[in-house]
């Protein structure tokens, strides 16, 4: 049989398919999308997946409304088992303190996928309302549902987490494109791609030439394999003299990184840590020039425990610095509050500057509609009352014999375009985190995938340290230079990559994506005008 026929019977059964048939088929589509992302990388099976969405809307209602709808309720489908499937992770948070949060499992694994499903939901509506036989109703998909995808990544504080274009960025020469276009346009062009096979089944009436779309993605795909292999020629590994890095990764439980009664266990465990030695040669803490633990370090205010801080300068040398996640009190009229901060922190035990965490997670940092969840019992998953304060800007930081660092708190590191001040380039990137909330699960591995992608949109190299891992130190170009895996104790000691100049990204913003989504629009228009 030959795939022309295949495409064919296989779009038959999906087009005819109508009620619990149609959402299932929709569902396991969405579902089996999310093995696109990481840590399994299948990318190719987007090549099955997105051609069944195509053709979900090829076999909506007649009706442009309610053809719309129809499409609307498989776009939706598609989205919920996508989102359930590859965010199902976040339940491990609400496992942490079962006692208190335990109950709320089913409604955050349920709950968020649901909410970010109305996106895909509308992406695929909107594709309808405009839809046309042919091979432009590729362009239709992408242009609409990219537009969704921006603006799941955008309202409401955002979460463009696993958004589409993430499944072209597993192999390393293939993620480059992301310097050109950023994530956003990288949407565009994977659903092209990914949906080109759904022309094969098209009526010769229709499509007279149904392997050109094909023939097109692969060109386009083996043009972005050969600028990302040339990328990656041009742009070898180069170091910062003078600098030396030690990541700290103590995979501490997070009953005990809450605990203020662990106090001193938990010191005493970093402490001992970032001394130890990594072979019959080392000194230690002492061979690093720059010390990185990472988020939300301490079960305590650091700057109201003066012996720890005593002791953090006992264990540092003279020229080294410690970057560290801290809780840092603030007073507030309403009463007490505080923000998840970075300290830098001097050999004598001074604090030489601090960043506050301007993106916070909704329902871990703060409670949307904090006065009327509050009241029905609910409360932040990190129980800090009143929840995290805002930090105002997101700006670098001063390092002695390093160049600026850009600190990067938790998920801040997966908002491209907005994660790197624009009036501040700095030379490197620092992103503390703790994806112990989630276990050994499929989560962390998105998170350190999706901060490797900044790091080559930005041109940037990335420092990142996390309590349960995965910890590492990245190259402006993706390569990771050396990692610690995902639930182990450890302590990495690496140089610090140089950074490369400004990316088209940077230099460009959104363009490629606006640009991209106008020349959809106007192969949608013209098809349209000649009907």
């Amino acid at each position: 049989m030959t795939f022309s026929r295949l495409a064919t019977k296989a779009a038959h059964s999906v087009v005819l398919a109508f009620g619990w048939r149609r959402a299932l088929i929709a569902l396991a589509a969405g579902a089996a999308s999310a093995l696109a992302m990481a840590p399994f990388n299948a990318w190719p099976i987007m090549f099955i997946t997105i051609p069944v969405l195509v053709w979900l809307i090829d076999g909506s209602t007649a009706g442009r409304w309610s053809g719309a709808v129809t499409a609307a309720i498989a776009g939706w489908c598609f989205g919920f088992g996508y989102f359930v499937a590859g965010l199902y992770w976040i339940g491990y948070a609400f496992l942490v303190d079962a006692k208190t949060f335990g109950w709320l499992l089913p409604v955050a694994v349920s709950g968020l996928p649901a909410y970010l499903a109305i996106y895909t939901g509308l992406g695929v509506a909107a594709a309808r309302l405009v839809w046309i036989r042919g091979p432009e109703r590729i362009l239709a998909l992408a242009t609409m549902l990219t537009a969704a995808e921006w603006l799941r990544g955008h309202l409401f504080t955002g979460f463009p987490w696993n958004t589409f274009g993430y499944a072209l960025t597993g192999p390393l020469a293939l993620a480059q494109s992301v310097s050109l276009t950023g994530i956003w346009g990288l949407t565009f062009i994977s659903i092209v791609i990914f949906a080109s096979p759904a022309v094969l089944a098209d009526d010769r009436a229709d499509t007279p030439h149904p392997f050109r779309p094909l023939l097109l993605a692969a060109m386009v795909l083996a043009g972005l394999t050969a600028f990302g292999m040339a990328r990656l020629a041009v742009n070898p590994t180069a170091y910062v003299d003078g600098v030396r890095l030690r990541l700290m990764q103590p995979n501490l439980q997070q009953d005990a990184k809450f605990n203020y009664t662990a106090k001193d266990e938990v010191v005493a465990h970093y402490l001992d840590l970032s001394n130890r030695a990594t072979g019959p040669q080392s000194n230690g803490a002492h061979d690093a020039t720059i010390l990185i633990w990472p988020e939300s370090a301490f079960p305590f205010f650091l700057t109201r425990e003066p012996d720890v801080l005593a002791k953090i300068s006992a264990m540092l040398k003279p020229g080294t610095e410690l970057i560290t996640g801290a809780v840092r009190p603030a007073t507030q009229a309403s009463g007490p509050h505080a923000y998840n901060s970075v300290y830098v922190i001097d050999p004598d035990g001074s604090i030489r500057g601090i960043y506050d965490k301007v993106h916070l997670v909704p329902f871990g940092e703060y409670l949307p509609f904090e006065n009327v969840l509050e009241k029905i019992g609910l409360q932040n998953l990190t129980k800090q009352v009143g929840g995290f304060l805002t930090g105002n800007r997101r700006r670098t930081m001063d390092i002695p014999g390093a160049p600026k660092m850009l600190p990067l708190i938790c998920y801040e590191v997966i908002f491209p375009g907005a994660a790197v001040p624009a009036d501040q380039r700095p030379g490197w990137l620092v992103n503390l985190t703790n994806d112990g909330w989630f276990g050994i699960s499929t989560g962390p591995y998105q998170h350190f995938q999706q901060a490797r992608v900044l790091a080559i949109a930005e041109g940037l190299p990335l420092v990142r340290t996390a309590n349960t891992g995965i910890s590492g130190v990245i190259d402006p170009v993706g390569r990771v230079v050396k990692s610690l895996p995902l639930g182990v104790e450890g302590v990495l000691d690496s140089n610090l990559p140089k950074p490369i100049a400004p990316t088209l990204f940077v230099t460009l913003g959104n363009g490629p994506l606006i640009l991209l989504l106008i020349v959809g629009l106007l192969a949608i228009g013209r098809r349209r005008i000649h009907l």
